[in-house]
Order: C-alpha cells, then sequence, then structure tokens
C-alpha cells in the first residue's frame, strides 16, 4: 500500500456527528480519572532498578538490568494475549466498566508489588498486571465513542496528555518519596491514586451504551474482519514500532542518570526530574500537535512528529552531563507527544464506533508486544555494549518508524479532512 492510498470515507459515528450528549463531562472526567492513574503507575518507575538491587536481593550489577527488563516487560506479554478479550467485552457491555476494572485492579496489583519479598514474586504481579489493567486503551475506547469525530484530534490529545502529565509528574513524586521513606511506600501511594481514578470514572463519566443485537451491523464484525479493513495493519505496525522504540531506554534509564551523575545518591529524585520534564513537554506536545492533526491531518502530523522524535533522540547518547540530557528530553518530549493523538485519531476514522473496543484492544496488543520486546532489547542491549547504545537504537527505529509512515500508511480521504475540520 503506497502513499497514494487514502482512507475510506468516515465511518458514521453514532448516535451522531455531535457525539453522544454529555461527552465533554465524560471526556473531562475521564481525563482527570486517566491523569491519576498514570501517576499511580508512573510513582515507582524511577527506582526500580534499585527496588530489585537493595531490597529483593539482585545484587549482581550485571543482573539488575537484565531482570529490570524481565519486569518491565513481563506486563506485556500478559496485555498482549488480554487486551483485544476486554476490548470484545467492552463493545458487548460497555467501554465505562472496562475503565474502571482496569482501575481498580491496578489498584489491588501495585499494593501487593510493595510487600514481595522476591524478584519472582514481583515477576508474577507484573504478569497479573498486564492481564488485568491497561488504562490507556480503555479509556481511549471510550472516549473515541462519545466525542464527535471533529473533535477527535482534540480529545485524544487531551487524553494524551492526561498520560504523558501522569507520568511525568508520577515519577518525580515517586522518586522523591522513595528517597525520603524507602522503596516500599511509594506502591501504596501508587495503589490509593488508581483507587480514586476508579471512583472518578464510576460516579463522574457518563455513558448511554446500548447492548448491541445479534443482527445490528458490526455488532458481529470479527476481530479477523476487522484486520482486513484498509489502513488497519499498516496502523498496527506504526503501534507496534512506536512503543517498541520509545520503550527500549526504560529499563536502564535510571543507571544511565546514576552513571552521569557519578554517585548513586540522590539519582532517584534526578531521574524523577528528567522524566517529569520530558513527560511535561509531551503533554503539552499532544494537546498541541492533536488539536492541529485535525486542521492539517493525522498522518501528516504523525510522520512529521515520529521523524523529530528520531533525531532528538539520537543525541541523547552522547550526552554528558545531566544539563544536556534535560534539554534533549525536552525536545524529544514534545516531539513524542504528538504521535499517539495522531494515530489513535485514524484508528477512529478507519473503524466504525461499535467496534471500537475491538480495535483499540488489538492496538493494546500491537502496544504490549512492543512494550514486551522494547525493555528486554535495552537491558540486553546495555549489558552487552554499555548504557549508551539502546538510545541510538531508540533513535534509528523512530526514524524508521517515520519512514514507514510515510510508505505505508494511507493519506486520509478529502472526506475525512472535511468532517474533521467541520
Amino acid at each position: 500500500m503506497g502513499n497514494d492510498d487514502t482512507y475510506p470515507p468516515p465511518h458514521d459515528p453514532a448516535p451522531g456527528s455531535d457525539g453522544e450528549p454529555g461527552w465533554q463531562l465524560t471526556l473531562y472526567a475521564t481525563w482527570i480519572a486517566q491523569l491519576v492513574s498514570m501517576m499511580g503507575f508512573s510513582f515507582v518507575m524511577p527506582f526500580f532498578p534499585f527496588y530489585i538491587q537493595q531490597e529483593l536481593g539482585i545484587t549482581d550489577p550485571r543482573l539488575v538490568p537484565i531482570w529490570s527488563g524481565m519486569v518491565a516487560m513481563a506486563g506485556g506479554v500478559t496485555m498482549t494475549a488480554a487486551a483485544p478479550l476486554w476490548g470484545l467485552v467492552a463493545d458487548r457491555y460497555g467501554r465505562q466498566p472496562m475503565v474502571q476494572r482496569a482501575m481498580f485492579a491496578g489498584a489491588v496489583i501495585m499494593g501487593l508489588m510493595g510487600l514481595v519479598h522476591n524478584v519472582g514474586q514481583l515477576l508474577i504481579l507484573r504478569l497479573l498486571q498486564g492481564a488485568f489493567t491497561g488504562t490507556i486503551s480503555a479509556s481511549v475506547a471510550l472516549v473515541s465513542s462519545v466525542a464527535p469525530k471533529r473533535r477527535l484530534g482534540y480529545s485524544l490529545g487531551l487524553m494524551q496528555m492526561a498520560v504523558f502529565t501522569g507520568a511525568s509528574v508520577g515519577p518525580w513524586l515517586g522518586g522523591a518519596t522513595a528517597d525520603r521513606f524507602g522503596y516500599r511506600v511509594p506502591f501504596a501511594v501508587a495503589a490509593g491514586l488508581l483507587f480514586a481514578g476508579g471512583l472518578l470514572v464510576l460516579f463522574g463519566a457518563r455513558e448511554r451504551f446500548t447492548r448491541p443485537a445479534a443482527h445490528q451491523p458490526g455488532s458481529g464484525q470479527s476481530l479477523r474482519s476487522l484486520l482486513r479493513l484498509p489502513g488497519v495493519m499498516t496502523l498496527l505496525l506504526v503501534y507496534l514500532m512506536l512503543n517498541l522504540s520509545s520503550t527500549i531506554v526504560g529499563p536502564i534509564f535510571p543507571l544511565f542518570v546514576e552513571r552521569l551523575m557519578g554517585t548513586s545518591r540522590g539519582a532517584a529524585s534526578t531521574t524523577g526530574m528528567l522524566l517529569a520534564v520530558g513527560g511535561a513537554m509531551a503533554a503539552l506536545g499532544a494537546v498541541i500537535v492533536g488539536r492541529s492533526s485535525d486542521r492539517l491531518g493525522h498522518r501528516r502530523v504523525l510522520l512529521l512528529a515520529a521523524a523529530c522524535a528520531g533525531l532528538f533522540c539520537l543525541p541523547q547518547a552522547a550526552a554528558r552531563t545531566i544539563a544536556q540530557l534535560l534539554v534533549l528530553r525536552v525536545l524529544f518530549g514534545f516531539a513524542a507527544g504528538g504521535m499517539s493523538p495522531s494515530v489513535n485519531a485514524l484508528v477512529a476514522n478507519v473503524c466504525p464506533r461499535d467496534c471500537l473496543g475491538r480495535i483499540y484492544g488489538m492496538t493494546a496488543s500491537a502496544t504490549s508486544i512492543g512494550l514486551t520486546i522494547g525493555p528486554g532489547i535495552g537491558g540486553w542491549l546495555a549489558a552487552a555494549a554499555g548504557l549508551r547504545l539502546p538510545f541510538v537504537v531508540m533513535g534509528a527505529l523512530l526514524l524508521l518508524l517515520a519512514l514507514t509512515i510515510a510508505l505505508r500508511v494511507p493519506r486520509e480521504s478529502a472526506g475525512q479532512r472535511e468532517t474533521n475540520v467541520a
């Protein structure tokens, strides 16, 4: 499929082009819930390698990045299998209950992670986390099903802003909490945040969901038939490559920061600060770029964002100071922030709205494959060739992603662009 191909005309939204009545209330309630839940999930990220090393008995420096990669990728393994199944349930029983399921399950699992005594128990909980959570895809499916098509870029950009903001504030606060109170207390805080997110969706979001009848168009559409829709397979590949590239440095980033600092003292809080600044810029980029994509075209914006993210990632491998790394993380974060809302909006334009749970379940599986492979590759590269090589590989993969978008993602039709700017 070349870049001269176009998507078919957009599917009519249900119940109308203006979305569901009161869709703004659902959008903003889900936005706040996603924000606090992402804070919870990311609260423990700055010190995961240190938690494994100092609390769970993995003292060999060569094994720490390997175990960190295995723990990071474990959730992706089970999420890959579980996400399409949860998508089927969402299309049959409603998307709002799936968001609640993901957040309440995450609260229980994160609380238990702070009580483990060895890395094997932590690995098991990460497997359960992947099987029973998935707040991002569930929330995106809910918002996509109620928001009007002409506001998809803005709405999904706002949701991605919640993801990036939570993922930036969470590590900063989590790292500071770990430095002050130890590595177990932040897990309890994370559980509380996820529980609060579940309550917000339970009492704040509204979904007028009608269970589809067996004869209703689209209600019996299988996962296989959805995969045959024009552009779907290519977009799933984009999800996989995006998440594969963006997670390669995750397990080794705290260790890289420690190397630049020359000491482990304050490394957790410094890592949290860097992730916070990069995440804040990604949040800003998600809203600005997502809203712009409603006018300029989602494909065009996705291509530009991926290319810029790759170009700003490569120099991070050569950083010698925290200040240099900070500047590069700011530029990289803004560019990376525009990718997810653009590709999510492209998916929503391809598929009927009564199938959004299934299609976003499949995108979650593609995402999980990338999340599974990426940290493992990053940990292996760091163990074999040092902490700088993962940044080089990450930048190269993002540039390859941009090339894939240019060659394989079909252009949006004129009808879709007119719908977006109406």
